[in-house]
């Protein structure tokens, strides 16, 4: 039974100098436990708001409500319900997801649990890593004024092993680099927010790359940012696409390149054309993001639509952890594969992998390297040693 007698919140920054939260609770025994939410740069326009007016106000409002929190027990995760029924439109969802993070941290020791026993004491499957590779979109710099259109370009080790697969993509990506400094005359080792390599090439040209690295492969497209007045306006090279122009390249790239995994190939409105790519390519993952924002309503949507066969699931997007729970339970009562992401404004928090492992996720997306992104993989590989 778990009783908070203080609450205090401050603003940090995240791994890429952007302001977060940062949230602590007291409970009566006199422990204290501290969670903090990271930030999305492409974010879909159906996420719920970070704050609800600006970190600060929300940092105020906690102030304001920490004694109503002091009548309140937790004694099991559904209990955040009481919670969510106080603070419910007074704060955002990054305050949520980061107060909620640190309850569960406390009522994990107070139960002397780990935090994802919380949720599935019986857990017993492993996610499959999906490692950013090299970047592209609005998480990169341009290289000599071109960037790729593709915001990620992922490495799928097919291992049921999560410290092996940590190993092959970090080998992986220092073979990519190797092929990049031989084809791009721009690149000069340079990272991106997520650590994936910064290019001047364009999608097709690290395709032919990411095929000589002898691993699964995947794409975030992230198409939402740039799709302008019902085209998809690439730059490199400069050309428009509209929504059946786009449905082909896909396929094409799909087909061609044999992509395992493809995340937002359409605008975060286009159900359809998801719909028409998931029953061309039924055995690639057509993957959700901007598209269903880790909300039930949407993602019943892509269901009925059968949209997709893959969603990701970011919890600071909707900030309820019961919200995530539903996604998730959603999600597998209609077959649709679970990966965990991380965001690209990270921090060094690491419950991403317990709520991963703990609502028995397909995949875990958080990078290849990186102090802030390891971090959160070798949770993931504490939590794999301790199962044997």
């Amino acid at each position: 039974m778990v009783v908070i007698k203080e609450v205090s919140a401050k603003e940090i920054s995240d791994s890429r100098k952007d302001k977060t939260i940062f949230i602590s609770i007291k409970t009566k025994t006199g422990k204290e436990f501290s969670a903090s939410s990271p930030n999305g740069k492409s974010t879909g326009k159906y996420e719920t708001k970070p704050y609800k007016k600006n970190l600060e106000e929300d940092i105020k409002t906690l102030k304001k409500f920490k004694e109503y929190f002091s009548e309140e027990i937790i004694e099991k995760f559904d209990d955040l319900k009481r919670i969510e029924d106080i603070l419910e439109g007074h704060i955002g969802a990054n305050t949520l997801f980061a107060f909620e993070s640190a309850l569960l941290k406390a009522f994990a020791d107070e139960q002397k649990k780990e935090i994802w026993q919380l949720i599935n004491p019986s857990a017993k499957k492993l996610p499959r890593l999906v490692g950013n590779c090299i970047g592209g979109g609005k998480h990169s710099a341009l290289l000599n004024g071109k960037r790729p259109d593709f915001q990620e370009f992922l490495l799928i080790p097919d291992s049921n092993s999560v410290e092996k697969a940590f190993e092959m993509n970090k080998k992986a990506k220092e073979k990519a680099e190797e092929f990049l400094r031989r084809k791009d005359s721009d690149f000069k080792g340079n990272k991106n927010d997520e650590n994936a390599w910064i290019t001047s090439l364009n999608e097709k040209e690290i395709f032919d790359i990411m095929n000589k690295l002898n691993i699964p492969i995947g794409t975030d497209i992230a198409s939402s940012g740039f799709y302008k007045r019902g085209k998809y306006s690439y730059e490199n090279p400069l050309l428009k696409r509209n929504s059946e122009e786009q449905f082909g390249y896909i396929a094409n790239l799909i087909k061609n390149y044999d992509l395992l995994y493809i995340e937002d190939p359409f605008s975060e409105e286009d159900f359809e054309s998801f719909s028409k790519l998931l029953k061309k390519f039924p055995n690639s993952l057509i993957v959700g993001d901007d598209l269903t924002v880790t909300n039930s309503k949407r993602l019943k949507k892509a269901i009925e639509m059968k949209a997709i066969n893959a969603i990701i699931i970011k919890p600071n997007q909707c900030g309820s952890l019961l919200e995530v729970k539903k996604v998730a339970e959603l999600a597998k009562e209609n077959g649709i594969k679970i990966v965990f992401s991380h965001r690209s404004g990270e921090t060094e928090e690491t419950i991403l992998a317990d709520l991963a492992f703990g609502f028995q996720a397909d995949f875990f997306k958080c990078g290849i390297e990186g102090d802030i992104r390891e971090l959160k993989i070798k949770r993931l590989i504490e939590i794999e040693k301790g199962l044997k």
